[in-house]
């Protein structure tokens, strides 16, 4: 089985990926709290990323979150693309808050 590199340009982390793990599996298994996780099945929307480089098999998704504009422009729902490749990508929508928040910097202690 081959295994590809997945880089998140926003974090600057990666992980290693199966073409039989979709992306959004990948991502949960960076072990990152707040990583909204809908319904799986490319109807909700909420794991929306922009594949900046690489290849990748995907699978339907709902016209209501990805439009085709969008997905010209390499927007599709993590739940549902498989790399075929290592892949570049940018969180976007609801998922992006919770990516940047997991980067800040703890807060101090109340005295």
């Amino acid at each position: 089985m081959q295994k590809f590199v997945i880089h998140i340009e926003d974090t600057g982390e990666s992980y290693t990926a199966t073409e039989t793990r979709s992306v959004l599996e990948g991502m949960e298994a960076l072990g990152k709290k707040g990583i909204p996780v809908g319904c799986r099945q490319g109807g909700c929307g909420v794991c929306k990323v922009q594949v900046l480089e690489g290849q990748y098999t995907r699978r339907v998704m709902s016209r209501a979150h990805i439009s085709a504009e969008e997905e010209s422009t390499g927007c599709v729902l993590s739940c549902r693309i498989y790399p075929n490749s290592d892949l570049r990508l940018n969180v976007v929508g609801a998922m992006k808050k919770n990516i940047y928040r997991s980067k800040a910097a703890p807060l101090s202690p109340t005295p």
